[in-house]
């Protein structure tokens, strides 16, 4: 494992620009999942309500479904620095404003917000990587991000809840103004030109997210994510609502054994995303990324037959394996399937569709559950996870090249 991590954070010495970058999102992650912990908290301590936490829940997704259908196109007209320190500014004044928040409609219509900003920021970062590094690093770059990412993902609950434990959700709302007021400073050090090549040139706002839908549908690369990652969520949704349930009625594990299936879940990602660039680098994306798909398949399939929690946990790490893994190929396919002046609507595009599709598989999963069981929900989830495996392996380009074009069959310019 140290040679490829070597590897990634040898990328942070030698390009200050993605040095800047990476710090940038790293403080930023931390700062968004402690004070996810508190909004939720917030909200259910002001209204007892479970109906509220998904208002929440939902407002703080939704702007990125409608900024993939509607707007995605600006990420490539604008720049991209400009458009990330102006979310970055926008996250740090509705942070500052929800200490002194009233209600719980303010606190949702604040979430909204928070989620609009979002909904470009992540894509921004995404479109904007390729430019900063060599080809041949994007595979550890990508690594590096997502690594940190599932690292923030295990600090940021944690912190979180041990502020409001011990002191109320405003002061997590403080922090995280603070972190995002770091990451506009290092955001703005990025010269402007790294994060862009070129600005892509308007030829009217529907002609240019029409260009994104056919880039998408021109090139394999880009469909196979659309197609196997869309494919993916429902599964994924089924695992999420099911997990708590497989761990407190199916195996009797009680709050700890949750804990324990999410703490595997979280070692298999962090696992996955750390080392699979190498893996990348001798056999390519293309080989690779059904592979770990059909890993998830194998791993929460086996979990759903497991006679106890500790072996549905060792087959979770598995899983998570490739779930980390998979998501990294899933960044590169869509970097290196679209030309830079494309890159942002595409990513915005395959981001809201996934989502869309997330939030309908969480609510057949909620019904699926309660009438099934958690074996069986799960069982099904492996079932969606090997359609999604089958048809990333039909779709993706060049099985056994390093990588796939950086540039879409017949994409519109």
């Amino acid at each position: 494992m140290a040679a490829p991590l070597n590897r990634q954070l040898a990328l942070l010495e030698r390009a200050p620009a993605f040095r800047y970058l990476f710090l940038a999102t790293l403080g930023s992650g931390i700062g968004t999942w402690l004070a996810a912990i508190a909004l939720v908290v917030d909200i259910f301590d002001r209204t007892g309500s479970g109906a509220w936490v998904s208002a929440l829940l939902i407002a703080d997704f939704m702007p990125g479904i409608l900024i993939g259908l509607l707007l995605g196109s600006l990420i490539d007209r604008l720049p991209r620095r400009g458009l990330m320190v102006a979310a970055d500014v926008v996250r740090l004044g509705v942070f500052c404003y929800l200490p002194f928040a009233h209600s719980a409609a303010a606190i949702v219509a604040a979430a909204a917000v928070v989620g609009l900003a979002n909904g470009f920021f992540m894509p921004a970062v995404w479109a904007g990587m390729p430019n900063l590094v060599d080809d041949a690093e994007l595979p550890f770059a990508n690594s590096l991000f997502q690594t940190t990412d599932n690292l923030t993902w295990a600090i940021g609950p944690l912190i979180g809840g041990g502020l409001v434990a011990g002191s109320s959700p405003h002061l997590a709302y403080w922090i995280n103004a603070v972190t995002f007021l770091a990451s506009a400073v290092l955001v703005s050090r990025i010269p402007a030109s790294a994060l862009q090549s070129s600005r892509a040139l308007s030829r009217g706002h529907f002609t240019d997210l029409a260009d994104g839908f056919r880039a998408v549908l021109h090139s394999r690369a880009l469909l196979a994510v659309l197609v196997a990652w869309t494919i993916w969520s429902f599964g994924g949704a089924g695992i999420n609502v099911g997990e708590v349930v497989l761990a407190k009625v199916t195996f009797h594990s009680g709050a700890f054994g949750f804990g324990f299936l999410a703490a595997s879940a979280g070692l298999g990602l962090l696992l996955g995303s750390a080392l699979v660039p190498p893996v990348i680098e001798r056999r390519g994306v293309g080989s690779v990324y059904a592979l770990t798909i059909g890993l998830q398949a194998f791993g929460f399939g086996a979990a759903a037959v497991s006679p106890n929690v500790w072996v549905a946990g060792a087959c979770v790490v598995v899983a998570g394996l490739g779930n980390g893994a998979s998501v990294v190929c899933n960044g590169l396919l869509v970097q290196r399937g679209a030309p830079d002046q494309l890159r942002g609507r595409v990513f915005t595009l395959i981001m809201s569709v996934n989502s869309a599709a997330r939030g309908i598989g969480m609510a057949c999963a909620g019904l699926a559950v309660d009438a099934f069981g958690a074996r069986w929900l799960w069982g099904g989830a492996a079932v969606a996870f090997a359609l999604a495996a089958v048809s990333g392996a039909a779709l993706v380009p060049g099985r056994s090249s390093s990588g796939v074009s950086a540039r879409p069959e017949n994409a519109a310019l």
